[in-house]
């Protein structure tokens, strides 16, 4: 007779040690996003209505690109991890692969076309 232990059935299905870290970060991430975003949609409000020049001199301004920077840079870190941990829990093999791989390559692919309009806009 072949009895498995708890244990066994166990063994390799998991606790890939890293963990606490993807916790924490998106603890971090989740209180700083809760700071940035009223804070980002107040600004953005302010600017929204205006003409193109009025625009472009209020994002110009340091404190507004700075805050513009770190809610894109901040959101979509979160946000590829968020759809990293999703894609995990509900899909297997090659398609886990290739959607995690997507999902953290739109990710970069926002930030940095953000970061790029925000370097034009304010410099």
């Amino acid at each position: 007779m072949h009895y498995l232990t708890d244990r066994k059935r166990a063994t390799g299905k998991g606790a890939a040690h890293a963990g606490t870290d993807h916790h924490w970060f998106m603890m971090v991430s989740s209180v700083g996003l809760a700071f940035l975003i009223p804070v980002f949609v107040i600004a953005f409000g302010r600017a929204l209505g205006g003409s193109h020049e009025e625009v472009l001199a209020f994002f110009s301004r340091p404190f507004i690109a700075i805050l513009t920077g770190l809610t894109l840079v901040t959101s979509m870190r979160h946000f590829a991890k968020g759809a990293q941990m999703m894609i995990e829990d509900y899909t297997q093999g090659i398609t886990r692969r290739v959607l995690i791989i997507g999902s953290i390559s739109l990710s970069w692919a926002v930030t940095a076309t953000g970061l790029f309009a925000l370097a034009k806009i304010a410099l």
